[in-house]
């Protein structure tokens, strides 16, 4: 339905390698529907900063206990987790990214999944973490496999969109610049 209808196709962030599956079968079935332009495809991340790499996995170790007191907290503190212990999310994009989760805490250049697995993947659980040149650059590897849209929220909201306006988004977007300019 998504490669024949959506104008955009929207995923959470899975590791690179499946994320460049799922946008080719994406891709594959707009073609097969007859479209000549496939849909955009959006995927969403929560960033986690540090002023250094060694503060940015702190902060994000701070955030998993946070995540774990709440005993999954829905993904936002909250409340509890969304379904029993043991029990299967019914959701796809809920089931690849524990999968991500049991196949490793640490994907690519710097998706952590711990977040996701504390949460039972409920919805946009996997964290970015590094500094903000870190977390830009894997950003902008996503794009490089053919995402075109970014969707970023914290676990810190207010906090957290401060720093992406101030440091984040500035280097994500003079680098699109400058390969625009190229």
């Amino acid at each position: 339905m998504g490669g024949k209808h959506a104008d955009v196709f929207a995923l959470w962030g899975e590791p690179l390698a499946q994320t460049a599956e799922q946008i080719a079968a994406v891709r594959a079935a707009a073609e097969a529907a007859g479209r000549t332009e496939p849909p955009r495809i959006s995927v969403s991340f929560r960033p986690i900063l540090g002023a250094t790499e060694e503060q940015a996995w702190e902060r994000a170790h701070r955030i998993l206990d946070r995540i774990k007191a709440a005993r999954g907290g829905l993904a936002s503190f909250t409340g509890p987790k969304t379904l029993n212990p043991g029990q299967q999310v019914a959701n796809v994009g809920s089931q690849r990214l524990l999968a991500a989760a049991a196949a490793g805490e640490l994907h690519d250049r710097a998706l952590w999944t711990p977040t996701a697995a504390a949460t039972n993947a409920a919805g946009n659980s996997t964290a970015l973490v590094g500094t903000p040149e870190t977390v830009a650059a894997a950003l902008l590897d996503y794009v490089d496999i053919g995402v075109t849209t970014l969707l970023i929220r914290g676990y810190d909201p207010y906090d957290d969109a401060v720093d992406y306006g101030r440091e984040l988004i500035p280097l994500v977007r003079q680098e699109l610049a400058r390969r625009e300019a190229a």
